[in-house]
């Protein structure tokens, strides 16, 4: 790879000279100028405007269009996150679009998204509320069909010891048996409350139950044995299905107000064995027909989703070019007839010529009658400090930029650190083993270069890849000073024989066999 050819070889040793330049840029073309400018990225601006408030500039509007489509842009990325989508082997790409239509498009994708959510989201809370019902109906209806048998079992055996009592004590006999007797609630009187609470909640839900109402209730569960869908949370967790029987109005609202207390459910279960099979069969039906309907919501959004992933990147790159090209407009001053802006910058003096043809190009583009003047001016500060660097040498540019920036003409560090950084790191890492893994995970990352180039990396991947050159030469090194060190995966390997420094005549031998 010839990484040199597009600089000679001082100029990484010596900061670029710089001058200091004026624009004055007709208002039609101002747009296209900066943007050509942006794109060669060889001027640095001076803020012309920095007595005035970013309110006050006058490409507030626009900028502020382009952080409204920023915000929407992070919105698409979150739910295509949220998601988890796979990109198709075949993405759909849409053709070029200038920022207004973005913007609409943008809008549009926002709406129907939200609108999208909101009917997932209360479907998807209908569909909950069905399932916990169901689960409630078949647990509590159990409940309440062993209660009702127990209930009829207690009355066949009171009626039984009633008669025998009467065919052998006397009446007050009799009225001192009953009184002893438990006493069965009326069915007219005894009152029910069914519902589901997070099993983690259901043992502090009984003993607050058992307090408020003075042990006057009887407290029936049983696990829901299916995991339900926790709103506040968005998790799968564990439920237990309740019944609560009680007596009196007074009990019905301090039971009513512990479950609002606990968000625990109630639904209402009929005592009729045959409308509890009525109501599932109905609750079933309705949870068959949300589930077909909540799985082509999905799809209809995975879909909308998939556009917009394919885009997104392109999208994101316009809007964010776009609202640099507007921030740096109002670095520009304005001239007092309102019809041109007057820009002062920094720029390398042999870069002057990119700089014009880049001006000229922005001219015919916009069909602008009047030219882009560009003169040299006079600076009596001194100038910023530029360094030109190619994608070697660009990961250790930016090591040396983390400790301070050189001062204008100075030596560049960079130069030396190319040697100096990975020479030290393999004297301390010196092991040809470690080296050669090194050198194939560097390797991979160079060939790999335009695809990873041109896709969006995590945080650990990106700072690998900005280092690939560092890490291929750190791998060299590694492998050389292991050679030399005899280490390879920390175990000695000698390659060139044993050690130089070992004793070999007879006199030491007789020494050591004399010391043991």
């Amino acid at each position: 790879m010839k990484f040199f050819d597009d600089l000679p070889p001082m100029d990484f040793l010596r900061s670029e000279k710089m001058t200091l330049v004026q624009l004055i840029i007709p208002f039609e073309s101002a747009h296209r100028a900066i943007s050509y400018l942006g794109d060669l990225g060889s001027v640095q601006f001076r803020d012309l405007n920095s007595d005035k408030s970013p309110f006050q500039r006058t490409f507030v509007n626009q900028v502020k269009r382009c952080g409204e489509m920023s915000r929407k842009l992070r919105f698409l990325k979150e739910q295509i996150n949220k998601a988890a989508l796979l990109l198709p082997a075949r993405p759909v790409l849409q053709s070029n679009i200038d920022l207004e239509e973005l913007e609409l498009q943008l809008g549009g994708h926002e709406t129907e998204l939200l609108e999208m959510n909101t009917n997932n989201e209360k479907l998807g809370q209908t569909y909950n509320e069905l399932f916990e019902f169901k689960l409630v109906l078949l647990k509590a209806g159990a409940f309440l069909v062993s209660s009702k048998n127990a209930a009829a079992l207690r009355d066949r055996e009171l009626e039984e010891t009633v008669f025998s009592l009467e065919d052998h004590t006397e009446d007050a006999l009799l009225l001192e048996e009953q009184e002893m007797m438990p006493e069965i609630p009326n069915k007219s009187g005894l009152r029910f409350i069914s519902g589901i609470i997070c099993t983690s909640k259901a043992l502090k839900f009984e003993r607050m139950l058992f307090r408020a109402t003075r042990g006057n209730m009887f407290f029936n569960q049983s696990p829901a044995e299916e995991q339900v869908l926790d709103p506040t949370s968005g998790e799968m967790v564990e439920k237990t299905v309740f019944v609560v029987f009680f007596s009196g109005e007074q009990a019905r609202s301090k039971i009513l107000k512990i479950c609002e207390a606990f968000s625990a459910n109630c639904y209402p279960v009929p005592d009729d064995l045959n409308k509890q099979r009525q109501i599932t069969q109905e609750v079933s039906s309705r949870l068959s027909e949300l589930e077909v309907t909540l799985d082509a919501g999905t799809r209809h959004r995975n879909d909308a989703l998939f556009i917009i992933e394919s885009n997104i990147l392109k999208w994101s790159t316009m809007v964010r070019k776009e609202k640099a090209v507007y921030d740096t407009l109002n670095m520009l001053d304005f001239d007092v007839t309102k019809k041109c802006l007057v820009g002062e910058g920094w720029c390398p003096i042999i870069a002057k010529t990119q700089i014009q043809d880049a001006l000229q190009r922005a001219t015919i583009s916009s069909n602008s009658q009047v030219g882009i003047i560009f003169h040299v001016m006079e600076a009596k500060e001194s100038p910023p400090t530029y360094f030109r660097s190619n994608r070697f040498i660009h990961g250790f540019q930016e090591i040396i930029d983390a400790y301070g920036v050189a001062t204008y003409e100075e030596t560049n560090p960079a130069v030396y650190t190319v040697i100096t950084f990975p020479f030290l790191f393999a004297v301390m890492f010196g092991d040809w083993g470690h080296g050669i893994c090194l050198l194939l995970g560097a390797l991979f990352l160079i060939l790999r270069e335009k695809k990873f180039g041109a896709q969006k990396l995590g945080s650990f991947m990106e700072m690998a890849f900005g280092g690939r050159y560092i890490i291929l030469l750190m791998a060299l090194f590694s492998i050389y000073c292991g050679l030399i060190y005899n280490e390879f995966f920390s175990l000695p390997f000698h390659i060139f024989g044993e050690s130089a420094y070992k004793c070999r005549s007879a006199s030491c031998r007789c020494q050591t066999i004399n010391l043991i």
